[in-house]
């Protein structure tokens, strides 16, 4: 400000001089303008004029010169000014976009308040100017308003994502609660499905973080609630017993038992391996040999277990419970042996006997006694005898099956007591081999076993209806 009013000032001068010496060569060059007239002067002489003109020539050229030496000197120091205020103030643009990188930097580097910095900077017109610009406080400020903004973009982007996970989890609770919502269970049991349902979606709504979201699961929730509904088909099932399935594996369990399993599962993927199925019986006849049919010792009414010969020796349980509904043992022919002796014999004997003894005492005083025996037998016997037998004897055989044939037909004359007869053989030989531990009938006699056992395991049973092995149940 202070080169400026110095700059004006001189212009001002220079500007006057030029004025007084345009005006005295105007003044000695037009002739004088002719005005009213005056009085007679005094007749200057020629010379004089002349020394006057050159005096005043003078004086202007003096003017003129000391007018430039003037304006040259102030120009020289308005150039001089001007130079030592364009370089303070180059300096001072260059410490403050110095002050400007040096703050701007990493994130900053590239800012456009930084390139708007620099540009206000070398618009600057005084040193003044470029001081009065706050780098420091503008660099703090923008980094502020960065900050802030990516707090908010993170936020906002934390909150899509809280959002998007929300709305995932739910969904997730939602299609693991659908296999339950189809269930078919009593109104009770489905209100607390639903209410347990809207609970972990209100839970998930409510949630504020991603840990909160992640640590909701309807694991155990679901748990428990499919127990309820296994337990509450267990105890549909009309019969008192249920099986228990498990892929390929089937057991026959009271529903006591079958609840007590299902309350200790642990895991909903475990639970949801089994399925309860009522327990409904069919008949199967099988034809064993009697050696797997517990000897024939079975009775109408005992309870068994069905094993299977799966692999060269082992054996597998096929039905794990089962009951007899009838016994029959294959008919077949009885070969009867009958013999009759008769003996006659005669017998004759003799016998003698002899028998000499004599006995002898001597007392002589009233302390000594002697007493003397002798005894002597002799004895004599003979015996003959003779004896004659007469012995005969003859052998039959008897087709049970062609006896039962008969009696259906109607040929035999009594068939009520050939009935009885028949069914006091079937039972008399068993019996007679448990009281003389004697079998009577061969292993491989054939028996065929009428057994009542789950329709589920029907179709496992008939595979191995050749090499099957019946169990009787005593406890």
């Amino acid at each position: 400000m202070v080169v400026s009013a110095v700059a004006e000032d001189i212009e001002e001068k220079i500007r006057r001089l030029r004025e007084l010496g345009r005006a005295a060569a105007e003044t000695e060059e037009q002739p004088p303008t002719p005005g009213p007239p005056k009085p007679p002067r005094r007749r200057v002489s020629r010379i004089g004029m002349f020394r006057e003109r050159e005096r005043r020539k003078r004086i202007i050229i003096g003017a003129l010169v000391l007018t430039i030496v003037i304006v040259g000197a102030v120009i020289s120091i308005y150039t001089y000014l001007e130079s030592k205020a364009a370089r303070e103030l180059e300096n001072a643009k260059k410490a403050k976009i110095a002050e400007v990188n040096k703050c701007f930097t990493g994130e900053l580097a590239n800012d456009t308040v930084k390139v708007q910095l620099i540009n206000k900077i070398l618009a600057a017109k005084s040193v003044k100017e470029v001081q009065s610009i706050n780098v420091k406080a503008i660099c703090e400020k923008r980094l502020q308003e960065i900050r802030e903004a990516k707090r908010r973009a993170e936020e906002e982007k934390r909150l899509k994502e809280l959002e998007a996970l929300k709305n995932q989890t739910k969904e997730n609770i939602k299609l693991a609660f659908e296999p339950l919502l189809q269930v078919r269970v009593p109104d009770e049991l489905k209100a607390e499905i639903v209410s347990t349902l809207n609970a972990l979606l209100a839970q998930v709504d409510a949630a504020k973080t991603k840990d909160e979201v992640l640590s909701i699961s309807p694991d155990e929730y679901l748990l428990n609630l499919w127990k309820k509904v296994y337990f509450y088909r267990i105890d549909s099932i009309p019969t008192k017993d249920v099986i228990l399935k498990r892929g390929t594996s089937m057991n026959i369990y009271t529903k006591e038992e079958a609840k007590e399993i299902i309350g200790k599962i642990g895991t909903l993927s475990e639970l949801l391996q089994y399925s309860v199925k009522e327990v409904e019986f069919v008949q199967v006849a099988l034809v064993l040999p009697r050696d797997s049919v517990v000897g024939g010792f079975l009775e109408p009414g005992d309870k068994i277990k069905i094993y299977a010969r799966s692999n060269g020796t082992k054996f597998e349980e096929i039905v794990p419970e089962g009951r007899v509904s009838m016994v029959l043992f294959a008919a077949s022919k009885i070969n009867l042996y009958e013999s009759e002796t008769k003996t006659t014999s005669v017998s004759s004997s003799s016998s003698t006997t002899s028998q000499q003894s004599s006995l002898t005492n001597y007392a002589p005083g009233a302390e000594t006694n002697y007493q003397t025996s002798q005894t002597s037998q002799t004895q004599a016997s003979t015996t003959q005898t003779s004896s004659e037998t007469i012995s005969a004897s003859y052998s039959y055989s008897v087709d049970l099956s062609e006896i039962l044939k008969a009696i259906a037909a109607g040929k035999i004359n009594d068939p009520e007591k050939v009935k009885a007869e028949l069914e006091k053989y079937g039972w008399k030989v068993l019996d007679l081999e448990r009281e003389t531990n004697l079998m009577a009938l061969p292993k491989n006699t054939e028996v065929l076993v009428l057994v009542e056992v789950p329709k589920d395991f029907v179709p496992k049973l008939l595979t191995y209806e050749s090499s099957v092995v019946i169990a009787k149940i005593t406890g």
